[in-house]
């Protein structure tokens, strides 16, 4: 009986799963992600490794990064509660919150929802990522073999990136006890990093890198004992404390440089309330510039070139405008304005304008921080501020063009995901690959950067100015 209530729930969360993402994602399209996947991830390694821009163990570690965040993100999903579910996607109840109308019980649930995760992903991401090696595997730099320890060392580190946020929230769910055991772990881990542990080498990427007997098993039994951990401890009527927060309306909008502009104020309120409040963009740009950093210096180790810093870290910091506008307009939808009398147009006013008191100062400061870092000349770094507040400026057009007010759902629309890859890898891959090969005192090359850096500033403003007759029309039907 037990079995087949799990196989019945393992099934129904799958159905419910695509029908849900199918729904949200572009209907039929959304099949064909996968697809869309598995080819720019090939074009993306047979670009990078024919280059030798990077190596196939350095893509293999990226690939490994990449999806242990993908789980932490994912993990909090059953976490979310049915409120906040509701909120994000209609009223409708998913299988996972269905504990107190089903003779179920919550622990079940979860452990269901673990299992569905592990294999609903494994096939739709981990799959078509892992087969996108093949590029490696025709040039002889990586065994075929290679590639299906890919795929399964990928997924169990995204299961690896689920389990730490279920074991981690589920133990935070037990009040000042639970924090105070997070707590000691935390500085467990610290100690062993201290003390000279590779804890890379106790993750799945340390199996593929060649991991021992002991640090196999410890991976292999640490991804099952966090499940059955955050499972367990998971207290399914906690909730978290009533929080009061004071009239801060007034007090943004008389900082505000725009007159009575109140749907600013309420975005910018949204943002700062939220969990993370207004250190997202902060932490979202520091990242950015860790990974701009570290792709200049793989890139004189690798291909003995002096890459122009200004260039290519304010090319690869402008990055940053899509998920800036993503938080922006997280906390709210067009249909909720109807009831005021504000037009598409209006909204997407105070966007922009939140846009720009958030996102352009925080990039602008990173640059100013990267070019100190990196001892950019003048030339190169007048061209890269240019090129830094035109791309986001240029992605801010593009995002909203392509996808009004619901930037996160068109991630998974496969043909609106390849538009947007490709508006934004036409301008970013050509300032960043010009920025590794041409020296930065070269004054023809960076003024024709500079230019057009302008020219995308432009484009941006003109798609921002047709997106918002696109999405009147659009709402009104």
């Amino acid at each position: 009986m037990s079995g087949g209530l799990n196989r019945r729930l393992f099934v129904g969360m799958l159905r419910e799963e695509w029908r849900l993402q199918a729904n949200l994602f572009g209907g039929p399209r959304f099949a064909a992600f996968p697809l869309f996947v598995l080819a720019l991830g090939a074009g993306a390694v047979w670009l990078l490794t024919t280059t030798a821009v990077a190596t196939v163990g350095t893509l293999v570690l990226g690939v490994h990064a990449l999806v242990f965040a993908f789980g932490l993100q994912t993990g909090t999903t059953a976490f979310l509660g049915q409120d906040a579910a509701r909120n994000l996607l209609g009223d409708m109840t998913l299988l996972v919150f269905t504990a107190r109308t089903l003779p179920v019980s919550q622990r079940r649930l979860l452990a269901v929802f673990l299992a569905k995760d592990a294999v609903y992903y494994s096939g739709l991401f981990m799959l078509p990522m892992a087969l996108s090696f093949a590029p490696a595997v025709t040039a002889g730099q990586l065994a075929a073999t290679d590639v299906a320890l890919l795929w399964a060392t990928a997924t169990a580190t995204f299961l690896l990136g689920v389990t730490v946020t279920f074991a981690g929230i589920a133990i935070a769910t037990r009040g000042v006890s639970g924090r105070v055991v997070a707590l000691a772990l935390a500085l467990g881990l610290a100690g062993a990093v201290v003390a000279g542990v590779d804890l890379v080498q106790y993750t799945p990427y340390g199996i593929f890198v060649g991991a021992s007997v002991v640090e196999t098993t410890v991976v292999l039994a640490a991804i099952p004992l966090l499940a059955t951990l955050g499972v367990a401890v998971y207290d399914p009527n906690y909730s978290k404390p009533a929080r009061t927060a004071g009239d801060a309306y007034g007090r943004w909008r008389d900082r505000l440089p725009f007159r009575n502009d109140a749907v600013t104020a309420k975005t910018l309120i949204d943002v700062s309330r939220s969990s993370g409040g207004l250190f997202k963009v902060v932490f979202s740009g520091a990242i950015l510039l860790a990974v701009g950093v570290f792709l200049l210096e793989l890139a004189g180790e690798i291909a003995s070139v002096d890459p122009a810093p200004g260039v290519t870290l304010g090319a690869i910091l402008a990055l940053s405008a899509f998920t800036t506008y993503n938080w922006l307009t997280q906390f709210d939808d067009v249909e909720e304005y109807r009831l005021y009398p504000l037009s598409v147009a209006d909204v997407l006013r105070s966007k922009r304008r939140a846009f720009a008191l958030v996102s352009l100062p925080t990039g602008v400061a990173f640059y100013g921080v990267a070019i100190a870092w990196q001892f950019s000349t003048i030339p190169d770094a007048l061209t890269g501020l240019v090129v830094h507040v035109g791309l986001q400026v240029y992605l801010f057009g593009v995002t909203v063009y392509l996808a009004g007010f619901s930037p996160n759902e068109f991630l998974f629309d496969t043909v609106l995901f390849a538009a947007f890859t490709l508006a934004v890898a036409a301008p970013v891959v050509p300032i960043v690959v010009a920025g590794f090969v041409v020296s930065a005192g070269t004054p023809a090359v960076l003024a024709g950067i500079a230019v057009g850096g302008v020219v995308l500033a432009l484009a941006g403003g003109v798609l921002v100015r047709r997106a918002a007759p696109k999405w009147e029309r659009k709402t009104r039907t």
